[in-house]
Order: structure tokens, then sequence, then C-alpha cells
């Protein structure tokens, strides 16, 4: 839909998986929704990620718990939007490389099985059984969440889109947002709109939106590069999401191939020195991997708060809606986040 409505309950700003659900879940209630994205929906981070969805969060059982009522979501997506999701079951292995990593999972493991989430602590031989490609000798021990499923990210943005619009909201693509009034005006190229409530969900661009509407969210920017390996001598199929607990290394089987991040480059580094770090860790926690190629995937940014936890909240003078700072995990937390903001919304 092109044509700008003069006005609506609420205006959605950001059309990936954070933003389409909040649409779908405000349509849902009845509330007069109209969504703006800038580009295609599901264009921005929502395109840029490994494609997992997971329950447990190291260190933060408060994502983990939104993480398990957005998985029960997912198991129930049919029903609410009539478009099944392939959840296709791997599992989430953490490796521990030394023995602080292991005294902190401890310290919040009560806490993350009191959100719902499945997690234990497995033995490194336990974890080379579930990922033949880690060196057992190199680890400690592994934190192991069977709770982990590869998901199209493209599918849920299309089903809230479509579900949405089967509640009655209009959605918006290639309508950038240019500012917002003080009386929750909001402008675009294409026109103008006035909305009761302005619901931000920009991903990494929320700190701007918010900032159009004189509203401070302290988010950072960050990019991330995907990455392939060569095709292993000896390939491994349905490898559960492994990652190093030090490093922030992530792997997983993708086809014939691993797909891999480390995040990106920092300020200074060059790119072959990042490279360098990544083949460093792989080769070491992977033994298999050691000296194979690395080739781009593709890249793109993601939002993170200070302290990597989700920002679901309300202006406290203003109908202004926020629901950014997922740090690359806003396809676990879509659901959890579209009900909380329709909750916010209409008093709940």
């Amino acid at each position: 839909m092109r044509v700008l409505p003069a006005r609506a309950d609420a205006v959605v700003i950001g059309g990936g998986v954070i933003g389409t659900s909040a649409a779908y879940h405000l349509a849902a209630a009845g509330v007069d929704t109209v969504l703006l994205e800038r580009g295609s929906l599901g264009g921005g981070a929502s395109a840029h990620t490994a494609g997992m969805v997971r329950t447990y969060f190291p260190g933060n059982p408060d994502t983990g718990r939104r993480a398990v009522r957005s998985l029960n979501a997912y198991r129930d997506f049919a029903h609410h939007t009539a478009a099944p999701l392939g959840l296709k079951q791997l599992g989430f292995l953490v490796l521990f490389t030394d023995e602080e990593q292991i005294a902190a999972f401890e310290a919040t493991r009560q806490d993350q099985q009191a959100a719902g989430v499945q997690v234990d602590l497995i033995s490194a031989r336990d974890a080379a059984g579930l990922n033949p490609l880690v060196d057992e000798r190199a680890v400690l021990a592994a934190a192991w969440s069977p709770e982990a499923y590869h998901v199209d990210g493209l599918d849920i943005v299309r089903g809230y889109a479509a579900a949405a619009r089967n509640h009655g909201a209009r959605l918006l693509t290639h309508t950038p947002v240019t500012g917002i009034d003080d009386d929750n005006t909001v402008h675009t190229p294409q026109g103008s709109i006035k909305a009761d409530s302005v619901v931000c969900t920009a991903g990494p661009w929320s700190g701007e939106v918010a900032a159009m509407a004189s509203v401070d969210l302290p988010l950072t920017p960050h990019a991330v590069e995907m990455l392939f390996t060569d095709v292993p001598p000896s390939p491994h199929h349905e490898l559960p999401m492994t990652m190093h607990a030090a490093s922030g290394l992530r792997i997983r089987s993708w086809k014939d191939r691993i797909l891999l991040a480390m995040g990106a480059p920092k300020d200074g580094e060059t790119r072959a020195a990042w490279l360098g770090r990544v083949a460093g860790h792989l080769g070491a926690l992977f033994p298999a991997l050691d000296g194979i190629g690395l080739h781009r995937a593709w890249s793109g940014d993601f939002d993170a708060s200070p302290d990597n936890t989700a920002l679901i909240g309300e202006h406290p003078t203003r109908r202004f809606l926020y629901a950014a700072g997922f740090t690359g995990a806003g396809l676990c937390q879509a659901p959890a986040a579209g009900e909380k903001l329709r909750d916010l919304l209409v008093g709940k």
C-alpha cells in the first residue's frame, strides 16, 4: 500500500521482524495501525542474521524468558498467521575454556531454568559428541541447550505482515520517516500522518528515529559480518550452533559448508588482522577447520543497548513506545516484544 492516511491510532516505524510483530499484535487487538518501512519489509537487520531462534542467552535470564515465550508463539505461528514456520531443531552449544566462564554459568543456571530455559552443563567429551568438530582437549566444559532452531527470518516477517493486513493494518514500504513533531505527526516524503502513538521498531536506526521525537535511546549500532568456509574435507551436516564463550565465535552447518561469525574488525583493525583472529580461534577449537578458506557471506548492522538487553517501553511524557537494542537476537524475541508493545499501548 502506498497511500498515506491522515491519521492512525498507532504508527509503527520499521518493518523488520519486531515491527511486523508489533503491527500484527496491535491490529489483532483492534488498534488502527499503520506501519512505515523505509525499504522493503525485512530488508534490514532481519535479513542479515544466522537464521536461528534460541532460548538460552548466557548470563541473561530476562532475555531467555522473552525467548521462551517467543518460541512458544512460533510453534503456534500457523494458528495465528496461517503461515507455518519450518522450525528445524539444531541445539545451541556454548564452549567454556576457563573456570571463570563455568562459574558464571553456574551462578545463573537456576535463574535460567526458572525462566523456562532448558540448559545444562555438560563435559567436553559430551560437547564433542554433539559437535564432532570440537577439540575436547581445548574445552573444559560446555552449556547445552536443545531449544535452538533454524528458521528463515523472512518467513516470520511475511507471516506477521500478512496477518497484520488481515486485521486491517496498513503497511507502507519505501516510506522513510523524515521527522516527528511534538504532537506525534510523522512526516515522510509521501506526506504526513497524525498518530495517537508512535512505536519505534527501527532496529539499528532506532536511535535516529527516537531522536526525531526528542527521545534518547542509548543504542549503539554494531556491524557483523557472516563468513562461509570452504567445503570441509569431511563435511558434517546438522551441527548445532556452537559458540565460544570467550571470543564470541559462532559456527553452524550451512548446507555443505560452515557459516560463522565473530563480529567485525575493531576500530583501527584491518580486515586481514580480524580474519587472522577468527582463523586462530577457529583452528584452536575446531582443528578440522584449521587453515580452511574463509569467504564473505553477508554483512549487516544490529542495535545494541549498553548491557545488550533489549529496551522495551514507553516514554514517560509522550505516547512514544519503543522496542530496540536486541543485539542481533530480534528473531528470538519478536513475538514477546510485539505482545509487550500491544499491552503497553492498550494499557494492560
